[in-house]
């Protein structure tokens, strides 16, 4: 009997995600990275309000899971689908950074818009490294996603109404029109780029939007939805990417031990996903405003409260 229990506890733990939780996280991933409605907060709550084996496979929360790796880990399928998308901004900018470097300079549009995302980077990675498993553990749970996601709902509501009115400005379609966006988001101020940037931080609170955090800072300061959307999108490339990298290691250890096909499967669908959304919300905030996400969140985050205190 004793043999029998030290060799229980000897034996490798084989974590589990079914290929449905596969299918539905990865294509939810995708999906709602990109639309300021927090990945990780719906990522908590839908295990959650479905229950069963679902809330015990898919908890951010428990020790040892490999569910946040798994999420996360799709993060670089849903980054490498921001780059295709942007990829005539990113070699702009890319190319303008490096010029800059050799020539030690910032002249350029380019130049500077390079160097202003750098700036907008470095806070949410600092402090993504020292404090997020801290944020996971304390608020990685179903009841503060759902307070989180109703605040989310508040707060792109307020940023429409607090926003400074944005010039008109309806450059024609095509490179042009996204050359004329990089332009003029090259013309923020230092101080701005790393406020705007500083928001991301809220995305460690499940249930508080990366994109929808950044877009409202960009419309508090005087962006237009097309400019603030572009922004937001561009600086969260390097975040997501560097996330989905570091947690790599975890799903090649003993948390992603059986579930290589699913992890391959979550993120073929995350990257179309996100290939899709921000090619839909690229064209939507051209001239619609995050209202309709506001409202969604508000009434999601509310009804999803009372159900879990009533369960």
């Amino acid at each position: 009997m004793r043999t029998d229990l030290l060799l229980a506890a000897a034996a490798p733990v084989h974590h589990h995600i079914s290929w449905a939780e596969a299918t539905v996280i990865g294509l939810l991933q995708g999906v709602s990275e990109l639309f300021p409605i927090s990945s990780l907060g719906h990522s908590v709550l839908i295990p959650a309000l479905v229950g069963g084996s679902w809330a015990k496979d898919l908890d951010v929360a428990a020790p040892e899971s490999p569910y946040l790796a798994f999420i996360v880990g799709l993060h670089v399928a849903t980054a490498i689908a921001l780059i295709i998308y942007f990829w005539r901004d990113w070699v702009r900018i890319v190319g303008g950074l490096l010029s800059s470097v050799r020539h030690r300079e910032i002249r350029t549009p380019e130049q500077r818009l390079g160097w202003l995302l750098v700036v907008g980077t470095i806070p949410v990675g600092l402090v993504g490294l020292v404090f997020e498993h801290t944020f996971r553990v304390r608020f990685g749970t179903p009841t503060s996603a759902g307070i989180f996601l109703t605040l989310n709902g508040l707060l792109l509501l307020g940023a429409e109404q607090l926003r400074r009115r944005a010039p008109a400005d309806h450059p024609p379609d095509g490179e042009d029109r996204d050359v004329a966006v990089d332009v003029r988001l090259s013309r923020l101020s230092w101080l701005a780029a790393g406020a705007i940037g500083a928001t991301q931080i809220l995305a460690l609170f499940a249930g508080l939007s990366r994109s929808g955090s950044a877009m409202s800072a960009g419309l508090v300061k005087g962006l237009s939805h097309e400019d603030a959307a572009r922004l937001s999108f561009l600086l969260a490339t390097p975040v997501i990417l560097a996330a989905g990298v570091l947690k790599l290691p975890d799903l090649t250890g003993p948390q992603g031990s059986g579930i290589g096909g699913q992890v391959i499967l979550g993120s073929v669908l995350s990257g179309v996903g996100a290939y899709v959304s921000v090619r839909f919300l690229d064209r939507y905030f051209q001239t619609r405003s995050l209202r309709p996400f506001g409202v969604y969140c508000l009434l999601a985050g509310i009804g999803a409260s009372i159900y879990l205190a009533a369960t």
